[in-house]
């Protein structure tokens, strides 16, 4: 079709759609969502042409930059679907402390080339989540409780608007673009080109803690994360995974994981702000037990992606929640007592509480982030699996403040992912630079 990529681009029904369709979403279970074009964009010319086309054709757009999209928000019926995962350059200026990166642009990449260079930046915890998504919903990342989540760290954008003007958006240019570019996840109303980024001294040590606890310690466990969330150093990274087994670390069986980084400027620091999690009162009862060792972003990376198989199908869904570990409880009980088998888990994270934020769409978040991800194998299974974590969330949302974009599941539970004030200024944003709604918005909002 005129102007749009030779080779490149698929309309429902020719040969390649199907594998190009597919190839958007990184895990296997792929939603019977069908657009009626697909186009894989390498430059900013092919992303014009594919936004003339919808014009043209009257046709909605979503993105894609790594298909790590749980619920593939970028697959819709009938519109166009812009691939953006070729836009992987980056370029890095140590003397300013900045980087220049596309949207397809891998996390851990990004975060391997910068390491390089003795520098760092709060890249996504998994293995092939490229920036366009991670960054545009928030951002939560290594070492994210000391910079933020990592939207504070986008300095400014390159985007191409729904009539296919290019822009520059910063704090002062187009501000009401950035304010929504940072937080408004797979809402944004513009396609992303790349992100200027501000980069940071690589920390000095990287180590780590492991415990791990038989599930009928829970109470013991939670309650006292609970307790000490205020206390934890926000230069760690408290990690709760539950699980039905935990074959990397040797444990054929239910376990509780508290496997934390720490980011410090020598060892010592690092072991002194681990040295907190050893309080816990079932320690005596762990199944493992490791008080400090060095680690590298590396090794966490193989660790998280334990978790997180290509060759599983996944469901996922979360809340934010500052309520207390009674209240908590009952919901844990009874997400642990119908968990599925591994890769299934359970994950509580200590984040708050949290600094006041910059200006910017991302704005609702709380004291502790619980999440659920549902992992099978056989799409027979899709029944008896898929609906587990949002039917635990869904049981929780009362004590729940909202959501984060990351892990959401909003086409079968839209929650709250933003204040009420950003809301309002996300809608008049998007009134103004998308007017005839050329951008899909989220799946579902309250």
């Amino acid at each position: 079709m005129a102007g749009l990529p030779a080779g490149r681009h698929f309309a429902a029904g020719d040969d390649g759609y199907e594998d190009a369709r597919r190839a958007t979403v990184w895990n296997q279970r792929v939603p019977d969502r069908y657009p009626a074009m697909i186009v894989q964009a390498r430059d900013d010319d092919d992303v014009i042409a594919a936004l003339a086309h919808a014009k043209t054709n009257n046709l909605a757009v979503g993105i894609r930059s790594g298909g790590h999209s749980w619920a593939a928000n970028h697959l819709r019926d009938g519109g166009v679907l812009l691939d953006m995962s070729g836009f992987d350059q980056a370029t890095i200026d140590k003397g300013d402390m900045r980087a220049v990166a596309g949207p397809g642009k891998g996390g851990s990449i990004l975060a391997a080339e910068l390491d390089a260079q003795d520098l760092f930046f709060p890249a996504g915890h998994c293995k092939g989540v490229c920036i366009g998504g991670y960054l545009l919903q928030g951002g939560y990342g290594w070492n994210s409780r000391v910079y933020g989540p990592a939207c504070e760290s986008v300095l400014g954008l390159d985007v191409i608007t729904a009539d296919g003007e290019k822009l520059y958006i910063d704090a002062e240019n187009h501000p009401d673009l950035y304010f929504a570019a940072r937080g408004a996840g797979p809402g944004f109303f513009a396609v992303v080109t790349a992100f200027h980024l501000k980069v940071y001294a690589k920390p000095a040590v990287c180590g780590m803690s492991m415990y791990a606890y038989p599930f009928d310690c829970a109470d013991e466990v939670f309650t006292w994360a609970r307790e000490i969330s205020a206390d934890v150093d926000r230069r760690v990274e408290l990690q709760i995974v539950a699980t039905k087994s935990v074959p990397d670390i040797g444990i054929d069986g239910p376990a509780i994981v508290l496997a934390s980084p720490v980011f410090a400027d020598n060892e010592k620091e690092a072991e002194e702000a681990l040295a907190l999690l050893g309080t816990c009162p079932a320690v005596d009862k762990a199944l493992a037990k490791v008080a400090y060792a060095p680690a590298d972003l590396p090794t966490w990376y193989t660790a998280v992606m334990g978790n997180y198989l290509e060759d599983h199908r996944y469901s996922a869904d979360n809340m934010w929640t500052s309520a207390s570990a009674e209240d908590l409880m009952p919901g844990i009980h009874r997400i642990l007592e119908t968990m599925p088998p591994h890769p299934a888990h359970f994950l509580w994270l200590n984040w708050g509480p949290s600094p006041a934020r910059q200006d910017m769409a991302y704005s609702v978040e709380a004291e502790i982030y619980l999440a659920l991800y549902g992992g099978w194998m056989d799409e027979a299974d899709d029944e008896k699996y898929a609906d587990w974590p949002r039917a635990n969330m869904a049981a929780m949302a009362h004590l729940a403040t909202g959501i984060q974009l990351a892990d959401e599941n909003l086409g079968k539970r839209p929650a709250k992912f933003a204040t009420d004030e950003a809301m309002a200024r996300l809608d008049k944003a998007r009134a103004a630079y998308d007017p005839d709604g050329r951008f899909y918005a989220w799946m579902g909002r309250v």
